[in-house]
């Protein structure tokens, strides 16, 4: 059995996916002996939040069809929900006190709870309609009406709440912890182990449950998924509330780095989109690693080139992968409910 699992890493490892991963890894050890932990640190909080995104991201694509170009709008909508929970329980939280640990996990589950809701209300007031109506040129439909709702939603921000900054300093108080030299934030450790726990109930939802393959059942055939009784409405609408729900969360967890305004979600949308096209449109998967490999890729371009060139890089490697292979890194023959 041992055998089997290792020839199966071997032969994974040959693979452009495996080739890029084991990159990486040498890349990330090299680099953080060169400059220090910082490296590792900063593309591990990156990776996260940008896995958080992008797999959200990957999900809306992958079984509908849609090219979301308003998921940093969700972004910024998780943010303003995090910033009023916290703001209003901070002064009621007693400094130490349990309640004191509690109230950032509250604004949290808030921005989830908001993204949730404002993805759903999305699908069955924009897109089941357009579904219904015009299934021709879908995805060229789909496309721009996402990009309205993103007007729609910046504009909305601009014109009730104003363009000001909102953000916090910190979640959490307390000295930070030294993490091989490099003084992490407990802030950032929390944002951290906050991706990686939604990145695990995200994979056993959608492999465990009979819900998440009813996702995968749609995704993959829809006609075969409404022949065994998968109510496709539900479906989609709860795919949708899923991945702006992550990309909510993700707003929320980095308010102390990304305090919120109207166009707070166009720099997440734009390396989601990188992280998306990277591994291969629809991929879910294969936007775990990818999140990961982008924010690595943005780390050592501000530490090694500077700023201003955070963009370049990774948008170069992306027309490397379209020339080279256009199906993405991982290779993926997912296609859309639209879209067979």
């Amino acid at each position: 059995m041992l055998t089997a699992l290792f020839q199966r890493l071997f032969d994974w490892f040959r693979t452009a996916a495996g080739i890029t991963v084991l990159v990486a890894l040498v890349l990330t050890v090299v680099c953080t002996i060169d400059r220090g932990p910082y490296i590792l640190v900063n593309t591990i909080v990156l990776g996260g939040m940008l896995a958080l995104i992008s797999v959200g991201l990957a999900m809306v694509f992958g079984v509908l069809n849609i090219p979301q170009f308003a998921h940093g709008e969700y972004f910024m909508i998780g943010g303003l929900a995090a910033y009023a929970v916290f703001k209003t329980l901070e002064g009621a939280a007693a400094p130490g006190s349990f309640f004191a640990l509690l109230v950032p996990l509250i604004a949290i589950f808030a921005a989830l709870l908001a993204g949730a809701a404002a993805g759903a209300l999305t699908e069955v007031l924009a897109i089941r309609p357009l579904r219904k109506r015009a299934r021709q040129n879908w995805v060229m439909n789909s496309f721009l009406l996402t990009v309205g709702v993103s007007v729609v939603l910046i504009n909305l921000h601009q014109m009730v709440l104003g363009v000001e900054f909102k953000g916090i300093s910190r979640y959490y108080t307390g000295a930070p912890v030294d993490f091989f030299g490099a003084f992490v934030s407990r802030d950032r450790i929390f944002a951290v182990l906050l991706s990686l726990v939604l990145i695990i109930l995200f994979w056993l939802f959608m492999g465990k449950t009979r819900t998440g393959r009813a996702i995968r059942a749609v995704s993959q055939d829809e006609t075969g998924a409404l022949m065994v009784g998968i109510p496709l409405d539900n479906v989609t609408m709860l795919t949708m509330a899923i991945g702006c729900a992550l990309a909510a969360v993700a707003g929320g967890s980095l308010l102390f780095l990304y305090p919120t305004y109207p166009t707070v979600g166009m720099e997440p949308l734009y390396m989601a989109w990188f992280v998306v096209i990277l591994v291969g449109l629809g991929n879910v998967l294969g936007a775990l690693m990818g999140g990961f490999l982008v924010g690595l890729a943005r780390v050592l371009t501000l530490e090694y080139i500077g700023s201003g060139w955070e963009y370049v890089v990774p948008t170069a490697l992306i027309i490397l992968v379209l020339i080279v292979k256009p199906s993405g890194i991982f290779g993926t023959e997912v296609r859309g409910v639209l879209d067979q």
